[in-house]
């Protein structure tokens, strides 16, 4: 795959870049040259590579969730924590209304 001067204008003209003749005839060879790069990555086989989302192993470095896992901020103090709302509504915080 390649692209003319032409398909290079159309791109700059579509991301709204301003760009000069002496520009469009320097990106041609480049875009093309990245073009061929993809394509080589293309022929690459990569059948028995497993998916990864990194190089090196990651493992999650958090605690379990533990509900009542500290007595002062664990769940069940729902009305502790009600208590310090400014309007309490139903077991909720009661905001005021945005939307009319």
């Amino acid at each position: 795959m390649s692209v003319t001067r032409e398909e290079v204008a159309k791109i700059a003209s579509l991301a709204r870049i301003r760009m000069g003749e002496e520009e469009l005839e320097r990106m041609v060879p480049e875009l093309n040259g990245i073009l061929a790069w993809v394509e080589q990555l293309g022929e690459v086989d990569c059948s028995g590579v497993e998916p990864m989302t990194a190089v090196i192993p990651n493992t999650l470095r958090l605690r379990d969730d533990v509900v009542d896992a500290d007595p002062k901020t664990g769940g069940g103090r729902r009305d502790d924590v009600l208590a310090n709302a400014p309007a309490a509504e139903h077991g909720f915080f009661g905001v005021p209304k945005v939307i009319e």
